[in-house]
């Protein structure tokens, strides 16, 4: 967060029109956003916000609805019966998983035969995230579901030698490297933030205000969250080389 304040403070000094910022921790990041604004320059989040902040618009996940739709999902996939279902956590201080995880735990209220365990918290990096979920899986056997409202321990194939099935995961996002999860069945399904409509729809949006001086429909603009399965994972994966140029 203190690196992105100093790369503000230095666009401001540069003189640019317009910045697109995913904001790691809101709080740390709204005054330097509010003083970039008070310098002519037009703001705006995508990903995640700082809502507080004088930012013109914010374009990404509605990340309340995000969790309550994993742990709804996660629910089908369990079936009638007792269940108990773990919740990483991730970055404790970032409100985009905060929000994910309240709009979780209140869909989990919905079923009073589901337990939940955590949020339990890591560093937001793959090998940190797969350990702490390996750490909590062997630390509480009787989780058989995991409502994963960030991904991170998925960018890793560490987990792939979970066995199939005997662990119901749905998680968020479909990154390349989460693919063969669905392939190989550890995970039952996922729901993808659109991250290249992120970067192409914010741009669209800041270069319209900035260079066309036309206003945003709306200030929070949502993207959806596609299902992608066994059924579409081929399609996904095209769209990635696509996008990645490859």
């Amino acid at each position: 967060a203190q690196k992105q304040v100093e790369f503000l403070e230095q666009m401001v000094v540069q003189g640019v029109d317009g910045i697109s910022i995913s904001v790691v921790i809101a709080d740390m990041l709204t005054p330097a956003i509010d003083k970039a604004v008070q310098q002519g320059i037009a703001v705006m989040c995508f990903d995640s916000d700082a809502p507080r902040s004088k930012r013109f618009a914010f374009y990404g996940t509605d990340d309340v609805g995000a969790g309550r739709l994993i742990m709804s999902e996660l629910a089908k996939e369990l079936g009638p019966g007792k269940h108990v279902v773990g919740v990483p956590g991730g970055n404790q201080n970032a409100a985009n998983i905060q929000n994910r995880i309240k709009g979780a735990l209140e869909e989990a209220k919905k079923y009073p035969d589901i337990t939940i365990k955590g949020p339990f918290y890591s560093k937001e990096t793959p090998q940190d995230a797969a350990a702490k979920m390996e750490e909590v899986q062997t630390a509480n056997p009787d989780i058989d579901g995991w409502a994963m409202i960030g991904s991170w321990a998925l960018f890793t194939d560490a987990l792939l030698k979970w066995e199939p099935g005997k662990v119901k995961i749905v998680a968020m996002d479909a990154l390349p490297a989460e693919l063969p999860y669905l392939r190989k069945c550890v995970v039952a399904r996922l729901y993808a933030q659109q991250t290249y409509k992120w970067g192409y729809r914010s741009i669209e949006i800041l270069a319209d205000k900035v260079i066309l001086k036309k206003e945003p429909a709306v200030a929070v603009e949502y993207s959806p969250l596609p299902r992608v399965d066994k059924s579409n994972v081929d399609q996904i994966e095209q769209d990635w080389k696509k996008w990645l140029r490859q």
